[in-house]
């Protein structure tokens, strides 16, 4: 069953929170460690869960949102390249339903007739890691992983050891054309390398590695430091698209496939173009009935609106192209003994149940782990130490229980801890949240380590050289309890000379990497210190209004008086209570899109002595200069637009698009903070508004000359 959406903006805020950092911290364990923790269907349930609330409170979408990032960083030991054009991910389906709720998207998208056809390609969705092979005057000349899906790592010379990549394109192909595909493993190649690696573990003596499934081993074979390595590595490639090219060789999704087949790059069996959704899903069912007699693993179907017009038009999302989809497989499932329940803390203190498993083979795959999530989860399925559960696998590696099975003897229920298991701080549940939390914050071992791993990660102050490997290290040493320290870990330069691995090249590196950070943006400061509620673009947003962080101190206090001085009124209730409170504190705030549930945090965070103290040490050490907005080269660039009437050549989702595609922010009501108004056919009472106010207007062919001059 469905959980129920958040009932308040601080419930949904308090999970958005922590499906981001869970979120974020999966894909970087997929893309860039090769060593997933979650299996597609547990992955996937996070991403809709996530979507499900940013919906219904588009108010509070984070900077890091998922709907926002795509993959993760790439790994440090390859170069770092900039795609030309973002790879993207999809969006993903799981029934029929969404199949055909897709479909009419991009009609309504499109202001397409009813029975104009929305004709769609069809493939299978290999289970491999994304490459973009980019060619200039018909040769390879770079290949890229997709990183964060705007910076690739530059794998060039383990592509070239590619059998099915082509070194060269015929003379009929663009001067520059990037092809876009999966590096995978076949099944057969993946089963005999495991048995290599283990013959050869047996002759060294070493102990043997064994990749987990075929699309582990593709990765880790493909992202080798040593293109030798990778030469030995049984690597295959499926085409399935194209980022940039100076032309495109035709006007179709399919005819453009069509062409790379005659430029020899293998395309997957089972492409095939489909006219309706019934279409659609016969091709799904076919290629699902074909998936354990493939060669390669397979995760779904991919759907992409054929027409590459209609594609341009229909644009993208922040994360995903709004012309394809994913419908993905549904999940395999097995039965174990759950034999104890862990429980682990994140870096913002929440207490996730883990569950150790007698180890089962679900899928070809043997898992041992799976996340109970929080404590209702656990109170949802009654599980408890050493009953049978029925888990469920959609391609990775850890599973997702579903169901506890009938016990044959009494065991006690799973007592959730009060208290943080690290540190022994109390551990609660704020009011209508259902995660616990630990109270310790940076005196909590636990989260001292994930919170100075937020601080200088590349969102925040970017610090080059200290990764988790050192940042433990110098926790290990005493050097590290507080951000503030870094800026004084100058005064163990001597003794850090000393140590095994540290050289004084890399140790006066590291020291000028955090003096290039006394002066860092204080919108990324204030985002590192990884205050609840508190991403990079409600810090951005806060910054903006207020300019300086000594003013975000001060605002703080003024939410914490002004919490002391609004009591409950005789005979309100609790909830009436903080309804009339979360008001006044958002009219305190007087910021577009920060509410109360941020200034509920702000005032929790600066309240807390110890993080007063934490604050005012780092404010001693870094000068963060006042916040500057940055504005992009557009006519509605950091201006408010307001949309109203019938748009005769768009739908009003492509026109708020184009929008915020020229860095503008779209309103639903005209107001004094109005700054153009685009009045389509039938104009009404927002045209008046506009006209009293003195806000310019223009109609949908002012708007387009606007998007036109932008380009």
């Amino acid at each position: 069953m469905t959980a129920p959406l958040p009932a308040t903006d601080e419930q949904a805020a308090a999970e958005l929170e922590t499906l981001a950092a869970d979120i974020a911290r999966h894909n970087r364990l997929y893309h860039t460690d090769d060593a997933p923790e979650v299996d597609d269907a547990t992955y996937d349930a996070l991403v809709r869960r996530n979507t499900a609330i940013e919906a219904a409170f588009p108010h509070l979408i984070r900077a890091d949102s998922p709907g926002v990032l795509v993959g993760a960083a790439p790994a440090a030991h390859l170069a770092k390249v900039a795609h030309a054009r973002a790879m993207m991910s999809l969006d993903n389906a799981f029934s029929d339903a969404e199949v055909a709720e897709f479909v009419r998207r991009v009609r309504r998208f499109l202001k397409l007739a009813e029975d104009e056809p929305v004709l769609l390609t069809a493939e299978p969705k290999i289970d491999g890691l994304s490459c973009s092979l980019r060619y200039e005057d018909r040769r390879l000349v770079q290949a890229l992983t997709r990183g964060d899906g705007t910076t690739g790592e530059d794998v060039t010379a383990n592509v070239r050891t590619i059998a099915d990549v082509p070194q060269s394109l015929p003379a009929d192909a663009p001067d520059v054309f990037e092809v876009r595909g999966e590096v995978y493993m076949a099944k057969a190649d993946f089963a005999a390398l495991n048995a290599r690696l283990a013959a050869e573990a047996a002759t060294t003596g070493k102990e043997a590695r064994r990749f987990a499934n075929p699309r582990n081993a593709a990765a880790g074979s493909l992202r080798q430091k040593d293109a030798a390595v990778t030469r030995s590595r049984p690597l295959r490639f499926f085409a399935h698209g194209w980022g940039e090219a100076s032309a495109v060789p035709a006007a179709t999704q399919g005819d453009v496939i069509a062409a790379l087949a005659r430029w020899d790059f293998p395309i997957a069996p089972g492409f095939v173009a489909v006219d309706t959704v019934d279409a659609a899903l016969a091709a799904y069912r076919a290629i699902e009935a074909q998936r354990a007699d493939l060669p390669f693993d397979i995760d779904g179907v991919v759907y992409k609106v054929d027409r590459l017009d209609w594609q341009a038009r229909l644009g993208q999302v922040a994360r995903s192209p709004r012309w394809a989809i994913a419908h993905k497989f549904p999940a395999e499932r097995a039965e174990t003994t759950l034999e104890r329940i862990d429980i682990q803390v994140g870096r913002t203190g929440k207490l996730t149940p883990v569950a150790r498993l007698t180890p089962v083979t679900v899928g070809g795959v043997v898992v041992t782990n799976a996340t109970l999530h929080n404590r209702d989860e656990i109170a949802r399925l009654d599980a408890r130490e050493g009953d049978r559960v029925i888990l469920q696998r959609a391609g990775d590696v850890i599973p997702q229980i579903v169901e506890v099975l009938p016990r044959t003897a009494d065991r006690p229920a799973f007592a959730f801890p009060d208290h943080c298991p690290i540190c022994g701080s109390e551990a609660v549940a704020a009011d209508g949240e259902v995660d616990v939390r630990c109270t310790g914050g940076l005196v909590c071992p636990a989260q001292r380590l994930e919170r100075l791993k937020h601080f200088v990660a590349r969102g925040a102050l970017d610090i080059d050289g200290l990764g988790e490997k050192t940042l433990t290290e110098f926790i290990d040493l005493g050097w590290l309890e507080e951000p503030a320290d870094i800026f004084r870990l100058a005064a163990h330069r001597d003794a850090l000379l000393t140590r095994e691995g540290w050289q004084e090249k890399s140790v006066d590196a590291l020291l000028a990497a955090i003096e290039a950070r006394r002066r860092p943006d204080a919108a990324r400061l204030l985002f590192g210190l990884g205050i609840r509620h508190t991403g990079i673009v409600t810090a951005r947003d806060l910054l903006k209004h207020y300019v300086t962080l000594p003013a975000i101190a001060a605002l703080a206090d003024d939410i914490i008086a002004l919490r002391d001085a609004t009591p409950a009124a005789i005979g309100e209730t609790e909830a009436r209570h903080r309804t009339r409170l979360d008001k006044a504190i958002a009219e305190r705030i007087a910021v577009e899109n920060v509410g109360a549930a941020v200034g509920h945090a702000l005032a929790d965070f600066f309240h807390e002595p110890h993080n007063r103290a934490l604050w005012d040490d780092l404010l001693a050490e870094v000068s963060p200069p006042d916040f500057v907005v940055e504005r992009r080269a557009s006519e509605v660039s950091g201006k408010t637009v307001v949309f109203t009437g019938t748009l005769d050549t768009l739908s009003r989702d492509e026109a708020k698009a184009q929008a915020e595609a020229l860095g503008a922010r779209v309103a639903g009501s005209v107001s004094a903070k109005t700054d153009l108004l685009v009045a389509g056919a039938g104009a009404g009472s927002k045209a008046t508004k506009a006209a009293a106010l003195g806000v310019k207007v223009v109609d949908e062919a002012g708007w387009q000359a606007i998007v036109a001059s932008a380009d």
